[in-house]
Formats: C-alpha cells, structure tokens, sequence
C-alpha cells in the first residue's frame, strides 16, 4: 500500500534554510511523480513543486522558483525539497504527493493519488 512520510520541517528564520524529506513505501519511486503543496492557515492548499518519474522533469511555482529544489533518490525512495532564502510567506504546512506515471508536469492537487500527512514549516524572527 503506497504511503508517503514528511519530515525535515521546523521553526527557521527568515534567510534560513530547511531540507523536507518525503519517504515512499509500499511502491518503487520510480513509476511516480511527486508534488509538494503546502497550505497557510485560512488559505487554499497551493501546489510548490514536482518531480516526474524519472527525475529529469520539474516544475516550481513563481512564489519558490531560484530559492527551492527538488530531487528524487529511487533507490532511497525519497524525494527531497531543499528551501534556502526562506521567507515568512513560505510558512504553512507540506505535504508530499504521489501520481502514478507522473511525468512532473503539473501541481494540480486534483492529480496526485496519496498525499502525507504534513510537516510544520515555520518562519519567523
């Protein structure tokens, strides 16, 4: 049964960074695509950013492009979400997502099978 398992998330300042892990079992990484949304409190989840199966393809919403990174490690089945320069706006809490023969080409929530159940991020001074 697939399951997805955030971690890596915690109370930063602002400039700071913070590296989100996003653990797959129950199905080998490599036939999916994975997302990471993340949603502030009273507003709408919005999708961050997507890695497509094979790990060449990525997407990166406006608000994070130039400051976050994603990478996908098969063999490890995890997927990484490297945050640096962040700010207090990136606050909220991630989620990873996981769509079967995902080509990371979309952050539609509407697309992803499972989700997480979150991690915390948190920036302020």
């Amino acid at each position: 049964q697939l399951q997805l398992v955030e971690s890596g998330g915690g109370l930063v300042q602002p400039g700071g960074s913070l590296r989100l892990s996003c653990v797959v079992s129950g199905v080998e990484l490599e036939y999916y695509g994975i997302g990471w949304f993340r949603q502030a409190p009273g507003k709408e989840r919005e999708g961050v950013s997507c890695i497509g199966m094979n790990g060449a393809s990525t997407v990166y919403s406006n608000s994070v492009k130039g400051r976050f990174t994603i990478s996908k490690d098969n063999a490890q089945n995890t997927v990484y979400l490297q945050m640096n320069a962040l700010k207090p706006e990136d606050t909220g809490v991630y989620y990873c997502a996981a769509e079967m023969y995902g080509l990371g080409t979309h952050l539609q929530p509407i697309g992803y099978d499972a989700w997480g159940q979150g991690t915390q991020v948190t920036v302020s001074s």
